[in-house]
């Protein structure tokens, strides 16, 4: 309960922070905020184009919202586990190009969600080995494969993958592909997401498994005190390993639902920010899985919202991301205060 007020309460001061940037710069802020609900398919719009209301406007705010929650649950499971996967961007890079490379063989969604789930794994798994074997600091690792990562797809898109046009990589099969495109029901044209449910089914298991279950039981006192769980008889490498296993398989899924749904190619050389932003999302719900979702349906209004509300408003795009910095750093705060409390 302390949690939930602590994430209320950072979330109310960004807002208002937020708020009075925009009367500084002369702008209404309620009107900016409701531009922001407007804009993710939570309020009505003055005008929609052909084929468009707000139900589309919903659907497409639901597709960008399934991979942030894959992405803040593994952040989560690693913090829960005593670890920083700050590599979350590089799993979700290795999950996409191995889905896409199998997916041009076999065209099938069930397979493109198991190699993204298999190549995440793989990353987290090594991040785990080299902190085990070697105590190679997971920070430095992830982030050293979040380059490497990043320069090998690079590699690949443009010598063997590359769409000439659009000069990112090919596009993903439609029967591959983890988000019905353009799908037509009566007068209106949706971008339908298959993975939400089974990311709210992935939250609902991992809270379960933390809760109720030996192995969540060692995650966390892993996370608190290694030492501690060591005497109390725990293999604190195996956990950790598992954990770090488990997160990469997590971030992999926000790669697929991403990379194979939300999005449908891969652009090179880029990374993707919200293995970020998954950070603050993962803060911001306490590092709870059911949290995790709350917090990822705040961050994804703000981000989808964004284009509507400068484009109303007249105001730059990067407000949003200002006010998602003040929730990261006042969420990161009442996490401090908590700790210090105990």
């Amino acid at each position: 309960m302390k949690k939930l007020f602590l994430s209320c309460l950072a979330i109310v001061i960004s807002l208002l922070f937020g708020a009075l940037i925009l009367w500084l710069m002369g702008k209404d802020p309620v009107a900016a905020y409701m531009n922001l609900l407007q804009g993710s398919g939570l309020m009505h719009k003055v005008k929609y184009a052909g084929r468009q209301s707000m139900f589309t406007d919903f659907m497409s705010f639901i597709d960008a919202m399934t991979p942030m929650i894959f992405a803040s649950l593994s952040v989560a499971l690693a913090l829960k586990g005593g670890f920083f996967n700050i590599g979350v961007s590089g799993q979700m890079l290795a999950a996409g190009i191995a889905a896409h490379m199998l997916s041009g063989v076999i065209p099938s969604r069930v397979l493109v969600v198991l190699a993204g789930f298999l190549a995440g794994a793989v990353v987290g798994a090594l991040i785990g080995w080299l902190k085990c074997r070697f105590n190679v600091n997971e920070v430095v690792s992830s982030i050293m494969l979040n380059s490497v990562i990043m320069y090998l797809v690079t590699f690949y898109i443009n010598v063997f993958y590359i769409n000439p046009v659009s000069r990112q990589s090919k596009s993903i099969a439609d029967a591959a592909r983890l988000t019905l495109n353009g799908y037509r029901w009566e007068n209106l044209k949706m971008d339908i997401p298959l993975a939400f449910p089974l990311a709210v089914i992935t939250a609902l298991f991992l809270h379960w498994v933390l809760e109720r279950t030996t192995y969540g039981y060692e995650v966390k006192a892993t996370g608190l005190s290694p030492k501690a769980a060591y005497y109390a008889g725990m293999n604190v490498n195996r956990t950790a390993l598992m954990t770090m296993t488990l997160s990469g398989a997590l971030a992999g899924l926000a790669g697929v639902s991403y990379f194979c749904g939300y999005l449908a190619a891969i652009q090179p050389g880029v990374t993707p920010s919200m293995g970020f932003d998954a950070i603050a999302v993962s803060l911001l719900g306490g590092n709870n899985p059911v949290g995790c979702v709350l917090a990822s349906f705040l961050i994804t209004i703000i981000s989808k919202g964004t284009v509507y509300m400068s484009s109303r408003q007249h105001i730059e795009p990067e407000i949003a991301s200002l006010i998602t910095a003040f929730i990261l750093t006042f969420a990161a705060c009442s996490a401090v205060l908590d700790r210090r409390k105990k």
